[in-house]
């Protein structure tokens, strides 16, 4: 604002080239740290008590001096008294950047020893600089006054290039440890997957061995009883051999006999046929009967439990007290009861007053008819008549009136009986609803002390579950492991089994092809022979006989079909 922008944009070159100011503005501003550095140190020397108090209240030299060294105090004071730091600065350098902000911390030192961390920052945005301009030449003499050795400044350069370079050191093997912890991490996860893979697979392969071993030694049964039955067969093929010579005896000898024979065969197979049956029928009949049996015992024990259950619930209904509905009938009725009795009472009474007064009424009326002809008879003069007439009256009016008040009378007595009525009714109203109170109150306390009773028996069913819980889990733990160890011994003992197995098999196998090897080499000539011979005389035999016969005396034929 003061020159040019040429001259000014020229001055500011010179700045960044000649007084370092460039490295302060580059991205990893090691030339404000390096000046943090520098004052930091300094303030400890030259004011200790304020450096131990920014270290107790954490407040750290950037907080406050970044700014000072940045814009060489341009955003801290007035303009005038930056413009004067500039000129001193560009003609002593940076020497006069750390003298003013010495000068600047003794001039607030008192007041920021009685502060705390946000109190030294106000201040030092608002009040410190409000005193630093307040006198210039004295801030300006003071900054003067403090000491700056340029070799002391050298070596805490140093110490700085050195602390960072360590720093720059442990950050890249912080890095490079990280990395490699990375990738150990990476490496136990591909371990621990392949550890998976192999445990899976191991247990794929026991699993695939035990049930090998399993079809083995099914295997190796299988072929025993093949064994067995080959050498039964073989023992039964000389019995038939035996049985077809002996048979063949006997069919020379019995030719002549065949006849007598075959016909008592064919009667004993009727016989038989007929045996059979008659127990067949006797069988069915027998089934019968026992169904029928079966049927009538269950029917009676029908009836039994269904008599049983009657006389419980005879027992139980005549056990059993009346409950609020029958209860409240019952007083109902006796209300009803006691209401029919009262009116019947009251209609009696009234029936009595009301013959009583038709009879009164009727003798009137007959008194009346009575009257007017005596009247005729004993008064002829006019002045008699005229005053039994008046007298007449009189005693008419007399009598009405005595009608009038007895109607009243039986009219009052008529609603003081209705009157009684009503009171009886609401006396047994509210004795049947006192009851019913009375009875409701009895049932709430005993659905109280049963629902009490029910939640005392399911705290305990829960504390008997949860401990039978546990107990369940621990006894299952204890099987799982007792599973897998006896899985583990028996796949152990299979595979043992399986091997010998396999060795005694094969070593039998070697024995048996050598004994048949030898046995037919000896015996293949005349068994040929032999076995042609037998198995023409048994086409002859089944040519003559083609029917089997399933007598006892006739067992013999069994074996030439055979």
């Amino acid at each position: 604002m003061q020159m040019p922008e040429e001259e000014a944009f020229a001055v500011l070159v010179k700045i960044m080239e000649d007084y370092r100011m460039r490295d302060m503005f580059k991205p990893t501003m090691a030339e404000l740290g390096l000046c943090m550095y520098q004052l930091e140190n300094l303030v400890a020397e030259q004011l200790p008590d304020l450096n131990q108090h920014f270290q107790s209240q954490n407040f750290h030299t950037s907080m406050y001096a970044s700014s000072w060294f940045l814009t060489l105090f341009t955003t801290a004071l007035s303009l005038p008294m930056a413009c004067r730091i500039m000129d001193v600065f560009l003609s002593e350098g940076m020497e006069i950047i750390f003298k003013v902000a010495l000068a600047m911390l003794t001039l607030g030192k008192e007041e920021l020893m009685s502060l705390d961390m946000e109190g030294m920052l106000k201040y030092f945005q608002k009040e410190l600089p409000a005193r630093a301009e307040s006198d210039p030449e004295a801030l300006m003499q003071l900054a003067y006054t403090m000491k700056y050795n340029a070799k002391k400044m050298k070596k805490l350069e140093k110490e700085y290039v050195v602390i960072k370079t360590k720093e720059q050191e442990e950050m890249a093997e912080l890095k490079r440890l990280r990395q490699e912890n990375k990738q150990l991490r990476h490496r136990c996860e591909m371990l621990e997957e392949e550890s998976r893979a192999l445990a899976d697979r191991l247990v794929k392969g026991q699993v695939s061995r035990a049930e090998e071993e399993e079809t083995t030694f099914v295997v190796q049964r299988e072929l025993d009883v093949l064994r067995h039955t080959h050498l039964e067969t073989t023992h039964q093929l000389a019995l038939a051999n035996e049985k077809i010579r002996s048979l063949s005896l006997m069919m020379e000898e019995t030719q002549t006999s065949r006849q007598s024979s075959i016909e008592e065969i064919t009667l004993k197979q009727e016989q038989l046929q007929q045996r059979e049956e008659m127990i067949e029928c006797l069988q069915e009949e027998l089934v019968k009967v026992r169904l029928r049996e079966a049927e009538n015992d269950a029917l009676i024990r029908d009836l039994r439990s269904r008599i049983h259950e009657l006389e419980e619930d005879k027992k139980t209904l005549r056990e059993i007290t009346p409950d609020n509905s029958v209860a409240h009938l019952q007083e109902e009725l006796i209300a009803v009861k006691l209401r029919e009795a009262e009116a019947n009472l009251s209609l009696k009474d009234l029936r009595h007053r009301v013959t009583e007064l038709s009879n009164q009424w009727q003798r009137h009326l007959q008194e009346h008819k009575q009257e007017p002809v005596n009247s005729g008879e004993a008064h002829s003069t006019p002045k008699k008549l005229l005053f039994w007439e008046n007298r007449h009256n009189e005693t008419q009016k007399l009598e009405e009136d005595l009608m009038t008040t007895r109607l009243r009378e039986m009219e009052a007595l008529t609603e003081v009986k209705e009157l009684r009525l009503k009171v009886m009714e609401l006396e047994t109203q509210v004795q049947v609803s006192t009851n019913q109170l009375r009875r409701q109150d009895e049932g709430i306390k005993k659905q109280r002390e049963l629902l009490e009773a029910a939640e005392l028996r399911d705290r305990e069913a829960a504390v008997r579950l949860l401990e039978e819980q546990r107990r369940y889990s621990d006894l299952e733990s204890k099987m799982k492991d007792e599973l897998m160890r006896a899985k583990i011994s028996d796949a152990e003992k299979t595979q043992a089994v399986a091997e010998l197995t396999q060795k005694i098999s094969q070593l039998e196998l070697k024995s048996q092809e050598i004994a048949t090897e030898g046995e037919l080499r000896i015996h293949s000539v005349d068994d040929s022979d032999k076995v042609r011979d037998l198995q023409d005389k048994v086409a002859d035999l089944q040519a003559e006989f083609p029917t089997p016969i399933t007598s006892p005396d006739t067992e013999p034929w069994k074996w030439l079909e055979s």
